[in-house]
């Protein structure tokens, strides 16, 4: 975890519960295979990184534009009025945040883009919330929070139709950029809708497993919920940390251990 102002957006990370994703579905009458689809490409199917803070991507086009450039000739690397200079995901994410903050902490938190929906701080309001700050503080605490913001901002941003629909093109093009045809966002998202379609969508009950297990500092492979065999395997390893029997089965013990906030552990990824 890196330092400065970005250690508060560490907190609970509660994992997307079943009864909100059925909620979901059932008050927006999406498909799970679409819903999955753009949670996939958003965000590869998590909200959180390994240290419980939410997934985010800063945008200095955005900073600069809410700054009115008061900032571009001082860093350019976090204030500029064309995108780019991303860098590398995760943690670094936070990094350029942290400088943001430092020069404009709400015109910072605005110009970055969070949780599972990867939706803009800027767009708290059409979220549901008042201002960015209630907004950031519901994306840190679970995934359920950002569903469901996500879901609110489809609603109000007129966005929701194109994705009841499947028209790909058409939802990414509103979803999130004109230039979204050279990032091939449409084609991503029609690829995992058929894979989705085809049966294979996410266990949710795993997926907390291997969020949780993520979160401790095991490696449970992709956060997709199969039971894959790097899943089997990060939980025999917890299972042997704790000293119960290492039979890598995903029972209602093994969830109560995950869930809970003091068995948090320090263990590097690279040795499970």
């Amino acid at each position: 975890m890196s330092g400065g102002a970005s250690t508060e957006f560490s907190a609970t990370g509660k994992p997307l519960t079943e009864s909100k994703f059925v909620g979901i579905l059932a008050d927006t009458g999406l498909e799970p295979a679409a819903l999955w689809s753009v949670l996939t490409v958003e965000t590869t199917g998590c909200g959180f990184l390994s240290d419980r803070r939410p997934k985010i991507l800063f945008e200095r086009h955005i900073f600069s534009r809410l700054t009115s450039g008061s900032y571009d000739a001082l860093a350019p690397d976090i204030s500029s009025p064309s995108s780019g200079s991303y860098g590398s995901a995760g943690v670094n994410q936070y990094a350029r945040l942290d400088k943001a903050i430092s020069l404009n902490r709400s015109a910072a938190l605005m110009s970055a883009s969070w949780g599972l929906g990867q939706i803009m701080g800027e767009n708290a309001p059409l979220a549901g919330f008042p201002n960015v700050e209630g907004f950031v503080m519901a994306m840190v605490v679970s995934e359920d929070n950002q569903l469901d913001a996500m879901a609110k901002f489809l609603k109000s941003s007129g966005t929701m139709t194109a994705l009841q629909q499947c028209d790909w093109a058409k939802f990414d093009q509103s979803y999130n950029c004109s230039n979204y045809a050279s990032h091939n966002y449409d084609g991503l998202l029609g690829h995992f809708y058929a894979q989705f379609k085809s049966g294979n969508l996410p266990n949710l009950r795993i997926r907390a497993a291997q969020v949780y297990l993520s979160f401790k500092g095991f490696a449970p492979g992709p956060i997709d919920g199969i039971l894959g065999q790097s899943t089997i395997w990060a939980i025999k390893a917890y299972q042997e940390s704790i000293g119960v029997e290492q039979n890598g089965v995903i029972d209602d013990a093994l969830m109560n251990r995950l869930e809970s906030q003091d068995q948090v552990l320090n263990i590097d990824h690279e040795d499970t």
